[in-house]
C-alpha cells in the first residue's frame, strides 16, 4: 500500500470545448451525485455511470498522520496496512478474493488528513466488495494479534527503508521539520520514525481503531454501474449495523506562515546538487490556493515558465527547475526544486531565482501566461472523468470534497476560482504567501565518510509556536445502528456471474499515401487519442550510438523547421493538447491526445512535429545536458542501476537488446550524438512506409480519415530502404552468475535475477503470463507472499516479463533489508527451484490467475488510453483485431498441464543471472557464501572490478 500526494487542484476541465459556452465553467462541468447519511452517521456519495459494468468502491476515513500524538508517528499508515491483514469473519490477506473477481485500481493510501481504501470491481462482485470493506470496518479487533502487527510493522519499516534508499528520498522529512513548528500536525512525515513504529503495541493500534474507524468518521463513495436506490439499500445492509464511534474533534486550519528565511544542507547519494525552496501556504479550501497554483504554473510549470526559460534556456545553470503548490486540509506548501548543473555554484542559481521571483512579485503574470496556466491546470479534468475509481477518478474527486470540505462538488468552487482569476488577484496572492519566510534545503552529493543517519537525527526542526487553533468538536447528534439480516458466519457473498467485456470493434482504413489507420471508437469524453507507431525502438540503436532512438523521440517536439522549441510548447498549452514521443524495445512512437474542440489545429501541430523536426544544435545541446544528468541519476538509483546492468548480461554484447533498458544509452554515446545523427535516424525510421496510425476515442473512421489525410496524406517516403534490425536468438546461460554493485550505506539491497523467456509473439504467450502471474505477478503470488507477508524482509517482491519481439527478459526483483540480503536471495532461488521442480503450480494457483485475468477485463479497458494501448500491442506483436474480444475464451481454454510444463521450462535456476545492488561491506561475503554462482563485482557501467 502506498502513500500519495494530493494534487492541489483536482485536475482541471475542458477549456477548449467550452469556449463557445456563455455558462460559467463550473456549471458546465458536472459530476452528478446523490448524497445521504445512514442512521449510524456513515456518509454515502453515489455517482451513477453505466458506461462500463464496474463500480468503484472508495472508503475514506477522516484520519491521517496529522492526528498522531507525539511518540506515535506512523500509526495511521501502519494501521492502513493492518486493515489488509484479514478481519474477524475472513482470515488471510485482503487481496485474495479481489484478485479472484478481477478487481482493478485496488490499493490503500495514507496522507496527512485521511486514510482511504479503494477498488474497482465488476458490478456482480459489488456485494463481495462491500462485505469485505464493512467486515474490516466493523469487525477487525478480533483479527488483529501480535503476529499481524509484527508482520505489517516489518513491511512498513521496509517501505520506509525503500523510500530513503532512493536519491533525495530523505528530503520531505527534513522539509516538514523546517516548514512547520513542532506543535503543528504536519511537522512529521506520514511514514513515521523507526523508533515509534518499533514501539507500537497491540493496545495502541486497537485504540487507534476504536478512536477513528467509526461510522461517523467515514465516507463511502460508490461510482459507476449502480443507482442511488441500490446504493442506499446495500450501504444499509452491509454498513448499517456498525457503531457510530466516538466523536472526533476536528483540527483546524493553521498555515503557520514564517516571516524569516532559514536554510539547511543535506548530504545524499545523489549525482548532482538539488535546491529545494518552500513557503507555507493556506489550505485547499482557501480562495488563494488555486491562485497560487496558477502562480506556480507561470513560475515553474514547464519549459515555457519563467524559471525554466531563464535558468535552463538562457543562463544554462540548471538541468531542470519546477515550482508548484501543494494544498492540504490544514495548510499547504509551495515548493520550488532546481537541479544544479555540475560545476555551477548553487549560490549563483539562487541569485537568479531570487531575481525572477522579485520580478514576478512586482509585476505578476502576463495575460498570455495566465491564460496558458489556466488551460494547463484545468485541461485534464474531463480526461480524468473517464475513470470511476483509482487514484484520481470520479470517486476520488467526490470523496475528497466531502471529507475535507463537506461538499462532494467542492471541485466546482476550485474551477470557478480558476476561471475568475485575474492578473491582479494572482499577483496579490503570490505577495501574500511567497514574499518571505522560505526554507531553502540544498542537497549535495555525500562525502565518502558521511554518516547520513546521524545527519538526519541532528535535524531538530522548528520549535513550537503560538497561534495553533484548538480542535473543534462536532455538533452533538444522535446516531443509531440498524440491525442487518446479513449472516457473516456464512462467509463471503458468492460471485457466480461476471459481466462480459465490451471492447469497441476495431476498424481499418488507409490514407492517400497508403498509411494504415486502425481505429477503436470510444464516445465517453470529447477527446481523441492518436499514436503513430514506427518499427524502430532501442533495438534500432544497433550499429548506432546507444540512446539514439530515445533521444530522437524526445527531440521531436523540441522545435520544427518553422517553430522553435518554446513556440511548440506554447501552442500545445493553448490548445490543451498533449504531444510527446517515446521509444520501447521494438518500436518508436509519438502520440497526440487532443480535445475535440481543437482537433484540427492540434493535428496540424502534431504533423509538423512528426514530419519536420529541426534538431537545432542549441536544443540538442540543452537536451544532451539533461540526458547526461539523467544517466548520472540512474546510476544512483538501485532499480535503474540494475535495469542498466542486467540486460547486457542477459543478452550479451552486440545484441540489439543487450543495452540499458532505461533506453537512455551511455554517457559516451550521448556526448557524441550530433544533429546529423538524429536527422539520419528520423529519415531512416520516421517515414510513412514504416508507420501505422492508431486512433482511439470520440471519433469515427469517416470523420478522422479526412483530417489525417489533410496533414499526413501527402507525406512521401525517402528513396532508401528501411534499415533491418537483427534480433538474434540467445542460448540460455550454461551456469548461474552473480554480479554485485556497491552502493555504500544502502539501508536495503536490490536483488534482481534474470532469465530469458519466449517472445511475446510465441504461441505459448498466455501460458507464460499465467505462470509468471502465479510466481510473482500478483500480490498473492508465491514470491511476494514469501518475502513480504511471511518473512517481512521486503515491502514487496515481484517478477515481470517485458514484452518483446525477440526473447523476453524475465526479471525477479525485491528491495530487501540489508541484513537479510543473502537470506532473501536464497528464498528467491528456492521459489525458482520449487516451481520448476518438486512444487509445481497447482490447479488452484493456475485457476486463480486465469479467473483474475478474465474477470478484470471490463475494468482493465475502462479508459480510452487502455484501448489505445491494446491496439498498439496488437499491431506490434501481430495479433488479430479481435484479440482482446476473444481473450476470455483463450484464457479459459488454457490447459493446466501446459501451463505447468511452461513454468518448468521457464524457471531455470541453473541459468539465472543475478544483479545485487547494496552495501558490499555488509552483503558481499554472505552472498558469496550462498554459492549462487560465480561472483563478480562490477561498477555502474558494467565493468568488472574484481
Amino acid at each position: 500500500m502506498r502513500r500519495s500526494f494530493r494534487p492541489a487542484i483536482a485536475a482541471g476541465f475542458l477549456v477548449a470545448s467550452l469556449a463557445a459556452s456563455a455558462q460559467p465553467v463550473a456549471d458546465v462541468i458536472d459530476i452528478p451525485y446523490t448524497r445521504f447519511t445512514l442512521p449510524n452517521g456513515l456518509t454515502v456519495v453515489v455517482n451513477e455511470d453505466h458506461k462500463a459494468p464496474v463500480v468503484a468502491v472508495s472508503v475514506w476515513y477522516h484520519v491521517g498522520s496529522a492526528d498522531e500524538p507525539t511518540g506515535k508517528t506512523g500509526f495511521a499508515h501502519l494501521f492502513e496496512h493492518l486493515m489488509f491483514s484479514g478481519s474477524e469473519h475472513r482470515k488471510g490477506t485482503y487481496f485474495e478474493p479481489f484478485e479472484r473477481v478481477g478487481a482493478t485500481d485496488m490499493n490503500g493510501t495514507t496522507w496527512f488528513d485521511r486514510t482511504n481504501y479503494f477498488q474497482t470491481v465488476p458490478t456482480t462482485a459489488l456485494d463481495m466488495a462491500l462485505w469485505m470493506e464493512s467486515d474490516r470496518m466493523g469487525h477487525l479487533l478480533g483479527a488483529i494479534g501480535q503476529e499481524e502487527l509484527d508482520t505489517q510493522r516489518g513491511v512498513v519499516q521496509n517501505e520506509k527503508r525503500q523510500g530513503e534508499n532512493r536519491p533525495y528520498g530523505r528530503v520531505y522529512e527534513n522539509i516538514l521539520l523546517n516548514a512547520f513548528p513542532a506543535n503543528h500536525p504536519y511537522q512529521h512525515s506520514t511514514i513515521g520514525s523507526m523508533e515509534d513504529l518499533e514501539a507500537a503495541s497491540l493496545d495502541d493500534v486497537k485504540q487507534w481503531f476504536r478512536d477513528y474507524y467509526g461510522a461517523t468518521n467515514t465516507t463511502l463513495v460508490l461510482a459507476g454501474d449502480i443507482t442511488p436506490d441500490v446504493a442506499r439499500e446495500k450501504a444499509l445492509k452491509f454498513f448499517g449495523d456498525i457503531p457510530a464511534g466516538p466523536p472526533v474533534p476536528r483540527q483546524q486550519a493553521w498555515a503557520a506562515p514564517r516571516t524569516t528565511s532559514t536554510r539547511g544542507t543535506q548530504q545524499d547519494h545523489v549525482a548532482q546538487t538539488r535546491i529545494y525552496r518552500t513557503w507555507n501556504m493556506p489550505t485547499l479550501s482557501d480562495a488563494d490556493a488555486p491562485l497560487l497554483e496558477l502562480a506556480g504554473s507561470v513560475l515553474g510549470g514547464g519549459k515555457t515558465s519563467r524559471l525554466y526559460q531563464r535558468l535552463v534556456y538562457q543562463d544554462k545553470l540548471v538541468d531542470d527547475v519546477s515550482a508548484g503548490a501543494q494544498a492540504f486540509n490544514l495548510a499547504g506548501l509551495f515548493m520550488l526544486t532546481a537541479d544544479v548543473k555540475n560545476g555551477v555554484e548553487p549560490a549563483k542559481v539562487e541569485a537568479v531565482i531570487a531575481e525572477e521571483w522579485a520580478k514576478f512579485l512586482a509585476e505578476g503574470p502576463t495575460a498570455d501566461e495566465l491564460e496558458r496556466a489556466k488551460t494547463g491546470i484545468t485541461s485534464g479534468f474531463v480526461r480524468g472523468l473517464e475513470k470511476v475509481g483509482g487514484f484520481g477518478g470520479k470517486a476520488t474527486i467526490l470523496a475528497e470534497g466531502q471529507v475535507y470540505r463537506g461538499d462532494p462538488a467542492a471541485y466546482k468552487t476550485d474551477l470557478a476560482r480558476i476561471e475568475a482569476a485575474t492578473l491582479a488577484s494572482v499577483k496579490a496572492a503570490a505577495n501574500r504567501w511567497l514574499a518571505k519566510g522560505d526554507y531553502t534545503l540544498t542537497v549535495v552529493p555525500a562525502k565518502p565518510d558521511a554518516d547520513l543517519a546521524a545527519e538526519d537525527k541532528a535535524v531538530k526542526g522548528l520549535p513550537a509556536a503560538e497561534g495553533k487553533p484548538a480542535p473543534v468538536a462536532p455538533a452533538k447528534a444522535e446516531y443509531r445502528t440498524v440491525a442487518s439480516d446479513l449472516d457473516r458466519t456464512q462467509g463471503l457473498p458468492k460471485v457466480t456471474a461476471f459481466p462480459d467485456l465490451s471492447f469497441p470493434k476495431v476498424q481499418r482504413g488507409k490514407l492517400k499515401n497508403g498509411i494504415e489507420v486502425v481505429l477503436a471508437e470510444r464516445h465517453t469524453i470529447p477527446v481523441t487519442q492518436i499514436q503513430l507507431q514506427f518499427d524502430a525502438g532501442y533495438a534500432a540503436d544497433q550499429g548506432r550510438k546507444l540512446g539514439t532512438a530515445s533521444f530522437t523521440a524526445a527531440m521531436l517536439d523540441e522545435g520544427t523547421q518553422t517553430l522553435d522549441s518554446i513556440e511548440v510548447a506554447k501552442r500545445k498549452e493553448r490548445l490543451g493538447a498533449r504531444i510527446g514521443g517515446g521509444a520501447g524495445l521494438d518500436s518508436s512512437s509519438i502520440g497526440l491526445n487532443a480535445l475535440n474542440g481543437q482537433l484540427k489545429p492540434s493535428l496540424e501541430l502534431f504533423a509538423d512535429v512528426v514530419r519536420n523536426p529541426a534538431f537545432r544544435e542549441a536544443d540538442v545541446d540543452r537536451i544532451r545536458a539533461q540526458w547526461l544528468a539523467g544517466i548520472a541519476q540512474e546510476k544512483t538509483q538501485p532499480n535503474s542501476l540494475a535495469m542498466r546492468s542486467l540486460p547486457p548480461l542477459l543478452y550479451g554484447a552486440g545484441h540489439a537488446y543487450g543495452i540499458p533498458f532505461t533506453g537512455s544509452g551511455t554517457e559516451e554515446a550521448i556526448r557524441s550524438l550530433t544533429p546529423a545523427d538524429l536527422a539520419a535516424f528520423h529519415r531512416d525510421f520516421y517515414r510513412p512506409d514504416n508507420a501505422r496510425i492508431i486512433v482511439a476515442g470520440d471519433t469515427s473512421l469517416e470523420a478522422i480519415i479526412p483530417e489525417l489525410d489533410r496533414v499526413f496524406g501527402d507525406w512521401q517516403a525517402p528513396s532508401g530502404a528501411i534499415p533491418k534490425k537483427n534480433i538474434a536468438t540467445v542460448k540460455a546461460q550454461a551456469k548461474p552468475r552473480v554480479f554485485l554493485i556497491d552502493r555504500k550505506d544502502s539501508p536495503q539491497s536490490l536483488i534482481m535475477a534474470g532469465l530469458l523467456a519466449p517472445s511475446t509473439r510465441a504461441p505459448e504467450y498466455l501460458e507464460v503470463q499465467t505462470a509468471n502471474g502465479a510466481f510473482g505477478g500478483t500480490f498473492t503470488s508465491r514470491l511476494n507472499m514469501n518475502l513480504r507477508e511471511d518473512k517481512r524482509w521486503a515491502y514487496g517482491a515481484s517478477s515481470m516479463i517485458q514484452d518483446a519481439i525477440g526473447q523476453r527478459p524475465l526479471m525477479m526483483y525485491a528491495s530487501v533489508q540489508t541484513d537479510k540480503t543473502a537470506e532473501s536471495a536464497a528464498e528467491v532461488l528456492k521459489e525458482v527451484r520449487q516451481i520448476a521442480g518438486d512444487k509445481p503450480l497447482t490447479q488452484a494457483e493456475i485457476d486463480k490467475i486465469k479467473e483474475q485475468r478474465v474477470r478484470a477485463l471490463p475494468g482493465a479497458y475502462e479508459a480510452t488510453s487502455a484501448v489505445l494501448t491494446a491496439l498498439v500491442g496488437n499491431q506490434l506483436y501481430g495479433r488479430p483485431d479481435d484479440y482482446v474480444a476473444t481473450l476470455k475464451q483463450k484464457l479459459e481454454g488454457l490447459d493446466d498441464a501446459k501451463v505447468q510444463a511452461t513454468a518448468k521450462a521457464l524457471y531455470r535456476a541453473d541459468a539465472l543471472t543475478w544483479v545485487i545492488v547494496g552495501d558490499l561491506s555488509k552483503i558481499e561475503q554472505p552472498v558469496r557464501d550462498l554459492k549462487l554462482g560465480e561472483v563478480k563485482v562490477i561498477d555502474a557501467d558494467g565493468k568488472v572490478l574484481r
